[in-house]
């Protein structure tokens, strides 16, 4: 079963390429996630200072050595989403699927957990239309058609080390990798003498990141827990090639130039942290805070294209009983929200600003300790001037959590 499931996600990775049809997209990496799992989407994206044995977390690597000592975990998720866009006078709908992460996680010592696992970091998709009508002639009237896709992904490995009885830390090291394909093809009508225009560029990353994670833990009575979670990610320059081609024409005669462009591209030092508040193991309440300094991040060689980018998470979690017979008492009830600061600029201003709703649940898979997390999250993107994009998103994230015991011996009377 549970190689099926990975056959199917790892697939997924290709379809991820083309999970988006927000025209922000145009700008800088595309559009970007934020690190969570199943759990974390339906509590609003709050995860630095979650800790549970069953789950993986890495958006925090320091809660690794939460996992159980007998315990393989195997989680992975998909997302579907229907994605209304809006300017005020035209109306357009979307429908997309997407992968979003793959993972699994293991204790290494009594001391010490493990974590692999693949992600997508951007995802870029739009097709963007324009007519220029020339009332002198027909003929040198133009159609712009603006489309982009590719994405960023990065496969890691990641470590959690408890230090003392309450504080762990942790990192990942990833392998981050993905192509940009951006084309501006300006054409005319058949007839016309004046011959139409493609220009593309591609952008080629094959780089690493660094996550950095701590979690303290302390315990106010028997029932009372408080967690504190930081991480932290530097910034730096990638590692990529970038290639700008021009076509000139579209029959046998058209001229092709081809010109290397140079310049660096980086991504930005990540700073968040995170309070979780647990009563009972039956409830928690969490709330995280996210910021990155895009404004210093060069793109193409030039600063000061981005904006810095924020994120404002609250979340909660209960279960009723999570060692009782009835099955609804068991399942784990979820709801969140968030408000954030995109990185988007366009003519030198903040371009919008996005919040979400979001609710779900943990659902336990009978005669397992496996569940299935099913979440719908409402997001909205409003432009901050009349002119620019809104977008209406509902999102359902369905996530798959394979808990087996595998590390226990058998005895044999």
């Amino acid at each position: 079963m549970f190689w099926a499931f990975l056959l199917t996600m790892v697939s997924g990775v290709a379809f991820a390429q083309n999970n988006t049809n927000s025209p922000y997209t145009r700008y800088g990496y595309g559009q970007l996630t934020d690190p969570g799992s199943a759990n974390s989407k339906a509590m609003g994206g709050v995860a630095y200072a979650l800790r549970d044995k069953s789950l993986v977390n890495f958006a925090n690597p320091a809660s690794y050595t939460a996992v159980d000592s007998l315990t393989f975990i195997f989680d992975g998720g998909i997302s579907l989403q229907n994605t209304n866009f809006s300017n005020g006078t035209l109306k357009q709908n979307a429908k997309n699927s997407s992968f979003d992460y793959i993972t699994m996680q293991f204790r290494a010592a009594k001391w010490a957990g493990i974590s692999v696992g693949l992600l997508p970091v951007a995802n870029i998709g739009y097709n963007i239309g324009e007519f220029r009508e020339n009332p002198d002639s027909e003929a040198a009237s133009s159609t712009v058609q603006y489309s982009g896709t590719g994405g960023l992904h990065q496969l890691y490995i990641g470590a959690g080390f408890k230090l003392l009885k309450n504080l762990s830390v942790g990192a990942n090291v990833s392998y981050l990798w993905g192509d940009v394909t951006r084309s501006n093809t300006l054409s005319f009508p058949y007839d016309s003498d004046i011959f139409s225009t493609i220009i593309s560029r591609e952008v080629d990353v094959k780089s690493y990141k660094l996550d950095f994670g701590l979690q303290y833990t302390q315990n106010l009575g028997k029932k009372h827990a408080l967690t504190l979670g930081l991480v932290y990610s530097p910034g730096h320059n990638l590692k990529s090639e970038a290639m700008e081609y021009r076509q000139t024409g579209t029959d046998a005669n058209a001229s092709l130039n081809q010109t290397e462009l140079k310049g660096n591209f980086g991504i930005p030092t990540t700073w968040g942290g995170g309070l979780a508040y647990v009563y009972d193991q039956r409830l928690t309440v969490a709330a995280d805070v996210m910021m990155q300094n895009w404004d210093d991040v060069a793109y193409m060689g030039e600063k000061n294209v981005f904006c810095k980018r924020s994120r404002y998470s609250l979340g909660a979690e209960m279960v009723p009983n999570p060692i009782g017979r009835n099955y609804l008492a068991r399942i784990k009830y979820r709801v969140g929200a968030y408000y954030s600061l995109p990185y988007y600029k366009i003519d030198g201003v903040r371009a919008a600003k996005e919040y979400g709703v979001s609710a779900g649940f943990g659902l336990p898979i009978p005669r397992t300790r496996s569940q299935v997390s099913v979440s719908a999250q409402y997001v909205r993107t409003q432009g901050e001037k009349a002119a620019f994009l809104d977008e209406n998103t509902l999102r359902i994230c369905i996530g798959i959590t394979f808990n087996e015991r595998w590390f226990f011996k058998r005895k044999v009377d």
